[in-house]
């Protein structure tokens, strides 16, 4: 299997990150993605294959996962898998015995023409929209990323091991942004607290969202919907780029609030996921 090879959308504009500080490496029916600066960031590191797990492939795809990152690299204590399908993922039960969830998530896109206005603006006397300087300003994006959380991977991570992550991810997008790949935004109080924060960064034609958030106090405000629309409008005329693209999950809130300013749902993802022990 190549990176030429993955059809979905979702799936080609994740491994634009990995090839930027990262390996792609191709095997016969599914490619090893590492990110060695970043060995526990699960979706950093794991592997995608081309089709839906069989019954009998559990202990197959777990010595691949072994030989091609856990046994490299020893932070990497999860095993993650990302599937290319066009059907709803079914898990062998053999998977589930051995400790992995599945879930989906939504790939959404828009192009210039269907960007709509939020629904409801934010007010320029309270708040202002703007690039973060990076890497200066990398430790804002943290304490908000950290505090937008709200302690849901502290079971797992640790509340050091989650803010590690994070800051290893604002390294790799102000090296991206310095590259002139793209850029980190964020909406600031007029005190100069920042409130929310995402990235955009592209390959040159398609963009590609990262990691919308909003600080608990300050949601339901319209920031996020204002953040975004303010992100596409500069993917669109500054950044020149054709279409745009956002991951998120169908079940959750935020994913009507991209559908509101103009992005649709064209496919959707598949991945399973097994914490470290």
């Amino acid at each position: 299997m190549t990176p030429a090879d993955v059809p979905s959308l979702g799936w080609r504009t994740e491994l634009n990150f990995a090839r930027f500080d990262g390996e792609v490496l191709e095997r016969e029916d599914h490619l090893v993605i590492r990110t060695p600066s970043n060995p526990t960031f699960w979706w950093g590191n794991f592997l995608l294959f081309d089709h839906a797990p069989r019954e009998g492939e559990a202990a197959r795809w777990l010595a691949c996962f072994d030989a091609g990152i856990a046994s490299r690299q020893a932070d990497s204590r999860h095993v993650a898998f990302g599937v290319i399908a066009t059907v709803p993922l079914q898990m062998p039960s053999e998977f589930a015995a051995a400790g992995f969830a599945s879930y989906e998530s939504s790939v959404l896109t828009m192009q210039g023409a269907q960007l709509r206005a939020p629904r409801k603006a934010i007010d320029p006397a309270r708040f202002r929209i703007e690039m973060l300087a990076l890497p200066g300003q990398a430790p804002l994006a943290v304490e908000l990323q950290v505090a937008s959380d709200e302690g849901e991977h502290l079971p797992i991570e640790g509340a050091r091991g989650y803010r590690l992550f994070r800051e290893r991810q604002m390294a790799r997008y102000g090296a991206m942004e310095s590259a002139g790949l793209g850029h980190w935004f964020g909406v600031f109080t007029n005190e100069g607290e920042l409130v929310a924060d995402c990235g955009l960064f592209s390959d040159g034609r398609l963009g590609r969202f990262q990691h919308v958030s909003t600080h608990p106090s300050w949601r339901r405000r319209g920031l996020c919907s204002a953040l975004v629309h303010a992100v596409c409008r500069h993917g669109f005329d500054a950044m020149r780029l054709e279409s745009l693209v956002i991951i998120a999950d169908p079940q959750e809130v935020a994913i009507g609030v991209y559908e509101s300013l103009g992005f649709a749902r064209t496919e959707s993802t598949w991945h399973m996921e097994r914490p470290p022990a």
